[in-house]
């Protein structure tokens, strides 16, 4: 089956029989199988392959793509379209969430730096808002969101910044300094860490005759 797959990538086809779709999605089995599919046909067909994650995703589709079990298959007639989802992987991966403020080294001396973040933790502990702060003082993109990073799995942020969440409790308020990068923070964590499930989807599209 593997070897058909393979094969099957090579034919330089604009679209596919529903016999040799169907022939194709079932024999993938892996997100690696899938990212290879995606990339052959990518322009002609809009296939991809993403990740819906269960607190991020609240939309009817990702609803029922939840619903079905790993190599389970759904499709979507619209007017003008055929598309095709393919649950590839299922699993449920420890998240954390936190908020922060930044401030870069290169720009402000470590001095100002810490004379800024003292009065930032004062006032939060004086009762303003966190996210009112971030907004007034975090120096990057996400200050627009309040600090809020969402939930965010083991890897995706800074190691140094991970662990320092990991051993603070909930609604602790803390400093983080990465030297190294000349990165320096506020940090509130806001929730308590959480299992959240995560599908990877391999999707394909096709025009309707």
């Amino acid at each position: 089956m593997k070897l058909l797959f393979t094969l099957l990538l090579f034919i330089p086809l604009l679209s596919i029989s529903q016999e040799s779709l169907e022939t194709e999605l079932d024999s993938i089995s892996s997100v690696e199988d899938a990212e290879t599919f995606a990339k052959a046909y990518k322009k002609t067909n809009k296939s991809k392959v993403f990740t819906f994650n269960k607190e991020k995703h609240k939309t009817r589709l990702a609803d029922e793509l939840f619903k079905l079990s790993k190599g389970g298959k759904k499709v979507v007639k619209g007017d003008y379209r055929t598309t095709y989802y393919k649950v590839i992987d299922k699993e449920k991966t420890l998240h954390y969430r936190a908020s922060y403020i930044f401030f870069d080294g290169n720009k402000m001396t470590l001095e100002d730096i810490n004379e800024k973040r003292d009065k930032i933790i004062s006032q939060y502990q004086q009762g303003y808002k966190f996210d009112k702060l971030a907004q007034l003082h975090s120096m990057d993109l996400n200050a627009k969101r309040g600090g809020d990073l969402g939930w965010f799995p083991e890897g995706d942020m800074h190691p140094m910044f991970e662990e320092a969440v990991k051993e603070h409790d909930t609604n602790d308020i803390f400093t983080l300094d990465i030297e190294d990068r000349n990165w320096y923070y506020v940090i509130l964590k806001t929730h308590d860490s959480k299992t959240i499930e995560e599908i990877t989807v391999l999707q394909y599209s096709e025009p309707i005759d």
